[in-house]
């Protein structure tokens, strides 16, 4: 069975190199444009099994997305990792406490990126 990875980023480019590298690794993809578009696209669908996140986004960042999608209890246990230009410690602790799985800083190998997505999703 296909797994689905739901992606959440402001940028148009990013959504799209998302879904040619997940296309290209077998997977479904769903697209969001920011934190509430996530939540509303994780409402609609039961077969989410990944969910890659910025943080800097209009509407609802991502770090207030994760802490959201928590408090669902069909999400908590979904592998959540960041895909940010964010580097610091602190925001990786931020990201930690929210609730994240893992956390990737931009640009991304692609390879790499299918990579951690299949050990947070076996």
């Amino acid at each position: 069975m296909t797994k689905t990875v739901l992606t959440v980023d402001d940028s148009k480019t990013m959504l799209q190199m998302l879904q040619f590298a997940l296309k290209q690794g077998g997977y479904q993809v769903i697209q969001g444009e920011n934190g509430q578009e996530g939540l509303d696209l994780l409402d609609a669908n039961d077969n989410i099994d990944v969910i890659i996140t910025d943080i800097n986004m209009p509407v609802m960042d991502g770090i207030t997305f994760i802490k959201e999608l928590r408090k669902k209890p069909k999400n908590k246990a979904t592998p959540v990792l960041i895909l940010t230009t964010e580097s610091s410690q602190a925001k990786k602790q931020e990201g930690r406490a929210a609730g994240a799985t893992g956390w990737i800083v931009k640009p991304f190998d692609p390879g790499k990126l299918l990579e951690v997505i299949r050990k947070v999703s076996p």
